[in-house]
């Protein structure tokens, strides 16, 4: 049986590269061109297919977030809110408080599905996912210090201490991974993570021990929700997912060359060091962006990922145009349905991306192997 790269990428016998040769249509093998990357085809479709296939996922999904509610609301409605300026209260209602919902879901889900596929790919970790890795706990922490100690009580102060903290988070687990012989291998990228979500998670449970009324107020955004947010959030971080998004775009390549390992990936010609911290930096914007919009939402950022690479396959430059449409749509379908289980009350999306996924994503590792 061949041996694989821990991304999935098979390896020739004897060398440790990544197999070039195909089948030819008569049945032989034959070198593949150089430069030219053959489509990956699944189930007889094409990647551009396949991609056209989750954008219309995506379209369904931001039109069940925009008329599923309270009241469910025809197609039509939504057309003249939106696209023809009607007036009344249901357009109101969709322009000033679905129309910000979905928008944020967008933006959250984007960047968490990304964020999580570049961590996977950095650590070579299946598993990896800024929740895990302590990104998420550093925003929770920075929020839990504003409200306690700096007094900050709106939600657009908390974005600005959200961010900062995933950032210092990422800081932290990259330079402590990176010390002594080795430098920030997989394995210490992992364990410094788990080191400092447990050390993060202790502090935020110690401040909001001692102070109720911060538990109180830090609730709301914890729980990881979609309510609430409107235009204003997402005029203040849309540029942020931008330039997350340029990061980890200008490190696909390297993350390619480093699945298959360091010293293959060096061999290549790609600077390890400046993929990580080109992908880490871009995986921390990602997330301090969503977790600012949004709260520490679960699942996505470690199950959107997997979904996306069995539809594109190990190649992270078709792996995160996927990832990020797929993301919104795991999020906005959680926070539909999220408005429909318990009628007139919601169930928050955080909690229903765990409701959702976690069941899934166990049949995925044991239909799959990803434990492997």
């Amino acid at each position: 049986m061949p041996a694989t790269a821990p991304s999935g990428v098979p390896l020739s016998r004897g060398t440790g590269a990544p197999a070039t040769g195909r089948r030819s249509r008569a049945g032989g093998s034959g070198p593949r061109r150089e430069g030219r990357a053959e489509p990956r085809r699944v189930g007889g479709l094409s990647f551009l297919t396949r991609l056209l296939l989750v954008a219309l996922a995506l379209a369904g999904a931001v039109v069940l977030s925009l008329a599923v509610g309270s009241r469910t609301l025809p197609p039509a409605e939504i057309w003249d809110a939106l696209l023809r300026g009607g007036d009344g209260t249901t357009a109101q209602v969709i322009r000033e408080m679905r129309l910000p919902r979905t928008l944020v879901g967008l933006l959250a889900g984007a960047a968490l599905g990304v964020a999580g596929a570049v961590l996977q790919g950095l650590t070579r970790n299946p598993i990896a996912e800024p929740g895990i890795l302590g990104l998420a706990q550093g925003a929770s922490a920075a929020v839990v210090i504003a409200i306690a100690f700096l007094g900050v009580q709106t939600l657009l102060g908390w974005i600005w201490f959200a961010f900062a903290g995933a950032g210092v988070a990422a800081v932290a687990v990259y330079a402590i991974a990176s010390r002594g012989r080795g430098g920030a291998s997989p394995v210490k990228l992992a364990l410094a993570g788990a080191a400092i979500n447990a050390l993060l998670a202790s502090l935020i449970a110690g401040v909001l021990t001692t102070r109720s009324a911060t538990l109180d107020q830090f609730r709301f955004w914890q729980i990881g929700s979609l309510t609430g947010r409107d235009a204003e959030v997402l005029a203040r971080l849309w540029p942020f997912l931008v330039i997350g998004l340029i990061l980890v775009l200008a490190s696909s390549r390297g993350l390619d060359a480093l699945a298959l390992g360091e010293d293959v990936a060096r061999g290549l010609g790609r600077n390890v060091a400046a993929v990580r911290i080109c992908g880490g930096l871009g995986a921390a914007v990602l997330t301090g962006t969503a977790v600012a919009a949004a709260g520490p939402i679960a699942f996505v950022g470690l199950a959107v990922p997997h979904l996306a690479r069995a539809l594109s396959g190990p190649s992270h430059r078709r792996l995160l145009p996927l990832a990020a449409l797929l993301g919104p749509v795991v999020l906005l379908v959680a926070d539909v349905v999220g408005r429909i289980v318990l009628p007139p009350s919601e169930v928050p999306a955080g909690v229903m991306t765990a409701l959702i996924g976690v069941p899934f994503l166990i049949a995925l590792v044991r239909r799959s192997g990803v434990g492997s």
